[in-house]
């Protein structure tokens, strides 16, 4: 991609970001510690509905994008399997007596379960009417279908506090729901011109099979992936309270900042890897794009680190925890935007199954550190334990990457990502009373870079420099 389509895949997650700082003070300004744990919930069962329902088909499509000549038809074969069965399932259990508004938010509510249904189709729909825009390089049109359903939840929260609507949750998720519908209407419309097609294409059951023997895998390994990113609300929700996730969810979207990092290089990386492997160029760059990654990996998470104490001047007093608790947090969106440079070879191998292994491994040891640590710790444990968690998942795809392809020059990607896992849990735990060994630890490792990244960070200055001046 051109810099120019890069800055076009940024604007959508930059901007989302900046309204959600806006956003999310304001919700816990509003709305209760026990609310703002409940809306957490329902990005658990939005992610697992998501993960669970696509079949891994999601992840074939953008890897026989390129190699396909009837794209419609391929977008087609991809999302109706996964949409009816969702579909089906939503309908049983909204026949079952308000199970999902009682399992997920203690609440006996029709009205709420309807609500969680409707959040749960859209975000499904809009997971592949994205793909289409990712895939065709449309990064404006990304980026804006991104910004819009922030916008208008920014909107609604603010009036709510304006003329002073009830404080209770059915409005928190009245306002959720509405931004994700519209966030599915307006990619439904940016991506018409294929899945309308699509639509006039037959379906082809031996392509799906085919499609499912790269996918089928990856619904374990989205089964593992979604438990080593909620595990920790779920302990939270049945060991400890809604408080304690009230309190977690709002540093994990507070390091959900560094998501933009994620956002935009995934956006931008998978499809570029693969088109270099559709036409064998370019592959020698995987090891540099790495560097790069680790760099600013280490940058991002000293720079949270040092710069938390502002934190608390956003939010109320019973959220003074979330500037310790957001540095661990930080390990989910950045060793999982790492390990994407390095578990490429399974991709381009097609060894799913190794992925899945590697997700499977670590959703168990964030389930055994989640056992040990909530209780005792509340968010502070849960937090500590998804980021060691992630760490090994980094660790496992990077070793069974090198395992089905190539190797790569490894130590500095672990030594670096250690010392700073082993940092964000003292700051967790330690940094209220030990703060200025934390501002010195995280000074150390952010000042070591200019000596170990020196020809990098000339190499990222020398392009940057090129891009000013034209």
């Amino acid at each position: 991609m051109t810099p120019k389509q890069i800055a076009a895949f940024a604007v959508g997650p930059i901007g989302a970001a900046a309204i959600s700082f806006i956003t999310l003070p304001i919700i816990t300004w509003f709305f209760s510690q026990e609310d703002v744990g409940r809306m957490s919930m329902l990005t658990v069962a939005i992610s697992f509905s998501t993960l669970l329902f696509t079949l891994g088909l999601d992840q074939a499509y953008v890897r026989e994008f390129h190699e396909s000549n009837n794209k419609p038809a391929l977008f087609k074969q991809v999302v109706l399997p996964g949409f009816f069965l969702l579909l089906i399932t939503l309908l049983v259990l909204l026949r079952l007596d308000n199970t999902i508004s009682f399992r997920l938010f203690g609440l006996d509510s029709t009205q709420i379960s309807y609500l969680v249904a409707i959040a749960i189709l859209s975000d499904f729909l809009s997971r592949f009417f994205s793909l289409i825009l990712r895939m065709q390089e449309k990064g404006l049109a990304y980026s804006l279908s991104q910004l819009l359903p922030k916008l208008i939840l920014l909107s609604i929260i603010g009036a709510y506090a304006l003329w002073d609507v009830d404080s209770v949750f059915d409005n928190l998720l009245m306002a959720l729901v509405v931004s994700s519908l519209s966030v599915c209407v307006v990619f439904a419309w940016n991506t018409r011109g294929t899945w309308l097609k699509g639509l006039r294409e037959s379906f082809d059951f031996q392509y799906l099979k085919s499609l499912l023997n790269f996918g089928f895998p990856l619904i374990f390994g989205g089964l593992a992936f979604w438990g080593l990113t909620a595990t920790d609300k779920i302990f939270l929700k049945e060991l400890s309270s809604y408080e304690q996730l009230g309190l977690y969810s709002v540093s994990v979207s507070f390091a959900a900042a560094a998501g933009i990092f994620q956002a935009v290089f995934s956006t931008v990386w998978a499809p570029t890897v693969y088109k270099w492997a559709a036409t064998g160029e370019g592959l020698e760059n995987i090891h540099k794009v790495t560097r790069y990654v680790l760099l600013a990996v280490i940058v991002l998470f000293s720079l949270a680190a040092l710069f938390s104490w502002i934190v608390p001047y956003l939010l109320p007093e019973n959220y003074k925890d979330v500037q310790w608790i957001l540095i661990p947090c930080l390990g989910y969106p950045l060793l999982y935007t790492l390990s994407e440079t390095t578990v490429v070879g399974l991709g381009i191998t097609r060894r799913s199954g190794l992925s899945m292994l590697a997700a499977f491994i670590a959703f168990i040891i964030n389930l055994i550190g989640n056992w040990f640590l909530v209780p005792e710790f509340g968010a502070k444990g849960a937090a500590i334990s998804t980021c060691v968690a992630f760490w090994f998942f980094f660790f496992l795809r990077t070793e069974f990457a090198i395992y089905a392809w190539k190797p790569m020059p490894r130590a500095l990607l672990y030594g670096y990502t250690a010392a700073a896992v082993c940092m964000a849990i003292f700051s967790c735990i330690y940094s209220a009373g030990f703060y200025y060994y934390h501002l010195l630890g995280w000074s150390v490792l952010l000042v070591s870079i200019f000596f170990l990244f020196k020809l990098d960070i000339l190499a990222i200055k020398n392009v940057a420099l090129k891009m000013i001046m034209k």
